[in-house]
């Protein structure tokens, strides 16, 4: 297969795998929908007759979850290609700027206060939001010298805030005693509960940041050439690496206010699309949002039909999967 040919066909597998994960996720559960009343149902025809509404299971818990799986999973994995590719670091994710950690400890906070009825639990997405913005403003801050943005200060301020978030929600473990289930539950990772409402919040986060990646995919591959190869061929470095971060930083906020920290989704899916496609970003970015919107509905579909009686949290089984596969690649480096 041509270099040509290898990015629509790697984006059709990938649009296959997409389509057949949200297809199980709609048929399988505590409650079975045959998948051609799935179909019937979201072209508008009727449920059958019988003790469960399955039009109501389809339209208010699934098809949410579903949707919400596909656009923190589209979030997550083109995070993950386009900061693998400005660090020029294959063991880059988006969680490596320490937003996730930020949004951790807001969501945190406001989950210990609730415990204590000092405020409403519907306030944990707001905060978890606003922690990852002030994680992601204090990361570029610090990163921040006389008009550049230097990557190596970016990772390492990275780390730094990533790890003051992490020591803040420890703290606030602690202070849980009783409501610590709770916290580390959220953290863990958990599409569920949610309804269309949460789905067009993280569409308003998300939606804008995967459009200014898809603009960027060229700058990218320059950017593979070196910054000053880059900036030769008329590109503004700086101003397209803020692009870049602030785009991965909103991406990456939206979706953990909403569904906790569901980790390597941005490190293991652009690798499998580099396979199929190389690494062009042109392809790799979009394939990436695609696959990476499967993998996370797929893995969501396992943590809620593996155990009878209780659904695990996605990052679980995200966590299962990529925790080998990264220590895969950190050997495969160290060679």
């Amino acid at each position: 297969m041509t270099d040509r040919a290898r990015g629509p066909a790697g984006l059709a597998v990938a649009g296959l795998l997409l389509v057949a994960a949200a297809a199980w996720a709609a048929v399988v559960g505590p409650v079975s929908i045959p998948l051609d009343e799935v179909v019937r149902l979201l072209l508008g025809g009727e449920a059958h007759g019988g003790a469960v509404d399955h039009g109501a299971v389809l339209w208010a818990v699934r098809l949410p979850r579903i949707a919400l799986g596909m656009l923190v999973g589209a979030a997550l994995a083109s995070g993950g290609a386009a900061l693998q590719g400005l660090f020029r670091n294959p063991l880059a994710d988006p969680y490596v700027l320490g937003i996730a950690s930020g949004g951790g400890l807001g969501a945190a906070v406001v989950l210990l206060l609730a415990g204590q009825g000092q405020v409403a639990p519907g306030w944990v997405p707001p905060a978890a939001f606003a922690g990852a913005a002030v994680a992601a403003f204090a990361v570029h801050g610090l990163a921040w010298r006389a008009g550049r943005l230097p990557l190596a200060a970016v990772l390492l301020a990275g780390v730094a805030v990533g790890l003051i978030g992490s020591a803040g929600v420890s703290l606030v473990l602690v202070l849980a005693e009783t409501r610590a289930g709770d916290i580390v539950q959220w953290l863990l990772g958990d599409l569920g509960g949610h309804g269309w409402s949460a789905v067009a919040a993280v569409a308003l986060a998300v939606g804008p940041a995967l459009a200014v990646l898809f603009a960027h995919t060229r700058t990218m591959d320059a950017l593979l050439l070196g910054e000053d190869s880059a900036a030769g061929l008329g590109i503004d470095v700086t101003r397209a690496k803020w692009w870049i971060l602030g785009a991965v930083s909103l991406a990456v906020g939206g979706a953990v206010a909403f569904c906790g920290l569901i980790g390597f989704v941005g490190l293991i899916v652009p690798h499998g699309v580099r396979i199929l496609t190389g690494g062009r970003h042109r392809w790799l970015v979009p394939i990436s949002a695609v696959a990476g919107a499967a993998v996370l509905v797929a893995a969501d579909t396992v943590a809620r039909t593996a155990l009878p009686d209780r659904a695990l949290p996605v990052g679980v089984v995200t966590g299962c999967i990529g925790g080998p596969f990264f220590l895969y690649l950190l050997r495969r480096s160290l060679r």
